[in-house]
């Protein structure tokens, strides 16, 4: 006997098909606007994660799996903007600070939307942004390579390497401020829409009591190298989203084989990186979740390149769904990114037969 979806799905879904996929090839060409974040505030996702307490839903992972999953494969740039809230959140809900008294309730509730500031951390040794003590606070100084959702965020999570070689993680007001220049929005391939700049830090000074984590570099990083070896499930939502025009093309039988096997591989890679997403140890199974991983973006590729080819010379068109997923795809092989899965994904993409196994 099926059961009734949990709450947030059903509100991803209408969210998904009134205000994000009907507008998904204008916002991708003219930027996320306004409305659309306001929508997603309103609509209770931000706090998927976040405690009952706070306001939030303190939803299971799988719920958080499937809203993710909806939002990108209605609107991959605007699921790109909200997604960067979630890892504030989760910060704060495991910080016994001042900090999250003050800050929790609004982000879990969507009063405040948060980006984040702190991809430069795997860098390491290289320190790109640089934070040292100062007037009882903590000095910022270096650049940002990547910060999603310019003009649209409230806060930010910002964060640098000390001198003790220590992270330290910090909120801060998402605009231009004394000691913080952001650049012009970013001309990129796929997801310019997501307002993305790099952010110039020549002391910006941030008090104590903005800080949400400070924590010796190799402790940190101890949690945060597995996270990125699970694959992601906006490669499962444009995979989908891409099967999806296959299927309600106007192509022959043979058309209708590709999207038929190629959503019979989803479905089980899918399974598969969903269990090891669940695997109680997230530092264990590592070569199995690259594996995974790998296969996932094989099959994002082979999805949205079969999308291209049944949509002909029309794929070609700015207006076309085919081709905006196609250059989704391409961010998504490179979204979130580190050294490790980038040695595992170039290691598969040299292996003879990748695609038939």
């Amino acid at each position: 006997m099926s059961t009734a979806p949990h709450h947030l799905v059903s509100r991803a879904r209408h969210l998904a098909a009134e205000v994000l996929a009907p507008q998904a090839e204008r916002v991708d060409q003219e930027g996320v606007p306004a409305s659309s974040i306001e929508a997603v505030k309103r609509s209770g996702l931000l706090g998927v994660s976040a405690p009952v307490e706070y306001g939030g839903s303190a939803a299971p992972a799988a719920v958080a799996r499937e809203t993710a999953e909806i939002l990108a494969g209605a609107c991959c740039s605007t699921w790109f903007v909200q997604t960067q809230h979630h890892t504030p959140v989760q910060m704060l809900t495991k910080a016994q600070l001042p900090l999250r008294e003050r800050l929790l309730g609004p982000l879990a509730r969507g009063e405040l939307l948060s980006g984040v500031a702190y991809a430069q951390l795997r860098a390491h040794p290289r320190v790109p942004v640089r934070v040292t003590r100062e007037r009882g606070g903590w000095r910022f100084d270096g650049t940002v390579p990547w910060y999603t959702g310019w003009g649209l965020n409230d806060v930010m999570l910002l964060a640098g390497v000390t001198e003790t070689d220590d992270v330290l993680f910090a909120f801060t007001e998402a605009r231009e401020q004394p000691g913080l220049r952001p650049s012009p929005p970013m001309r990129l391939a796929a997801l310019t829409a997501s307002r993305t700049v790099s952010l110039e830090l020549a002391g910006l000074w941030l008090p104590d009591d903005a800080v949400a984590l400070r924590a010796p570099y190799e402790t940190w990083a101890v949690t945060d190298r597995p996270k990125n070896t699970n694959a992601s499930p906006a490669v499962f939502a444009v995979t989908a989203s891409a099967l999806d025009l296959l299927e309600g093309s106007d192509g022959d039988p043979a058309t209708k084989e590709t999207a038929r096997a190629l959503r019979t591989r989803l479905n089980e890679i899918r399974r598969q990186a969903y269990e090891l997403a669940d695997h109680p140890v997230p530092t264990e199974r590592i070569d199995e979740r690259l594996a995974v991983k790998t296969r996932s973006y094989d099959l994002l590729r082979a999805a949205t390149t079969a999308a291209v080819v049944a949509g002909g010379g029309r794929s070609i068109d700015l207006g076309s769904p085919a081709q905006r997923l196609a250059r989704e795809g391409m961010f998504l092989l490179v979204q979130g990114q580190t050294a490790e899965v980038r040695t595992a994904h170039l290691g598969s993409l040299g292996s003879p037969g990748r695609l038939s196994s």
